[in-house]
């Protein structure tokens, strides 16, 4: 909950803000509507993918990225897709 409120502070500030969080926690930025928020299918600890993963955490902060640029109205969630299946170290 605390990175809903820092990115309310943020916005307030001028400075646009997408706050990333796993599947398992989707629900909390469902009730505080942050300004934006990237719901990645991943698990709690790998938000952006498990490490070493570079090619999935460089499609998440490129989602992140394009939510940014597409968002036009405040609380905006997008879910990436769940067809993600992770490696071994995933």
């Amino acid at each position: 909950m605390s990175v809903g409120h820092i990115a309310r502070a943020f916005e307030e500030a001028g400075i646009s803000t997408v706050a990333l969080t796993a599947m398992p926690f989707h629900h909390v930025p469902e009730r505080m509507k942050p300004p934006r928020v990237l719901i990645t299918p991943h698990i709690s600890g790998r938000t952006i993918s498990a490490p070493g993963d570079v090619a999935r955490q460089r499609e998440v902060l490129l989602a992140a990225f394009k939510l940014l640029e597409e968002a036009t109205e405040g609380a905006t969630l997008r879910t990436m897709d769940a067809k993600y299946q992770p490696g071994p170290a995933g």
